[in-house]
């Protein structure tokens, strides 16, 4: 079996299934989707009609204002996720094992859970005294950050347990103090882990809508809310262009991100 894999035919065979399943699945619904975004009719297989004015006004007006919420809540919200998941890491460290993994259990819950009952969860929590942030851009903050930290941790876990400690010992046994070890290698080893999880992060971020629907403020609509309320109306094509808009601005953001990593790891 294992020779029949290793066979060219056969591995021409499954990159040529690779690819197929990589286009159905990803590729066809991303194309539908920015189709709608130009269509100004659509009655056959393909749009009869294009237009550019649904993308037009994702761009503008209380549409472009939605998409700069879901930015400022997903960069906010990301940067408190690093700074909580890689404390954590570097907390628990040189933990007992039973605490490594009651620190585990603390960071994943939340990713265990539907991310509406987390939502639900902290409506209930922040509507009353004395922390009452219901109907606040605070709460929308720190559902995401609840919902996205688990990636930080768990990123720079990996990271940390791929560092060489012999490194750390022998800066330490040079005169380095305990500061000067994690600042000067620790965290710029660690780095490339952090960008990883800050990319992972910023685009759950940028896309969360099961918690986020529960307890927005009426003036911090997110792009994912913005796209199911224009949906739900009726608005497909303007929904449809939303989307893309989002889409867009999530990838040129992780391609920077990426970017970033890759030049962090080249350091």
């Amino acid at each position: 079996m294992i020779s029949l894999i290793h066979a060219p035919a056969s591995r021409r065979s499954l990159a040529a299934l690779a690819l197929a399943l990589v286009i159905g699945v990803f590729g066809l619904p991303v194309l539908m989707l920015m189709l709608a975004s130009v269509a100004g009719e659509w009655n056959g297989v393909f749009p009869s009609q294009l237009t550019v004015e649904h993308l037009r006004g994702a761009i503008a007006g209380d549409q472009r204002l939605t998409l700069w919420h879901s930015l400022a809540t997903a960069v906010t919200a990301t940067a408190v996720a690093l700074a909580l998941g890689a404390w954590g890491a570097l907390a628990a460290r040189r933990a007992p094992p039973g605490v490594q993994r009651l620190v585990d259990v603390v960071y994943f819950v939340p990713i265990a859970l539907p991310s509406v009952s987390i939502g639900l969860a902290l409506l209930v929590a922040f509507s009353r005294p004395p922390l009452l942030l219901n109907g606040t851009v605070t709460l929308v903050i720190v559902t995401h950050v609840v919902l996205i930290t688990a990636y930080a941790y768990a990123n720079a876990k990996a990271g940390l347990a791929r560092l060489p400690a012999a490194l750390e010992e022998m800066a330490g046994s040079l005169g380095a103090t305990p500061h000067m070890v994690m600042l000067r290698i620790t965290l710029p080893l660690l780095l490339p882990h952090l960008l990883a999880a800050a990319a992972l992060g910023f685009s759950l971020s940028m896309g969360e809508l099961g918690a986020t629907i529960m307890l927005y403020p009426p003036r911090w609509a997110t792009a994912p809310i913005e796209v199911f309320a224009l949906t739900d109306r009726g608005s497909i094509f303007s929904g449809a262009a939303v989307g893309v808009v989002l889409l867009a601005g999530t990838f040129a953001a992780l391609l920077m991100l990426d970017r970033k990593r890759f030049t962090a790891h080249l350091a």
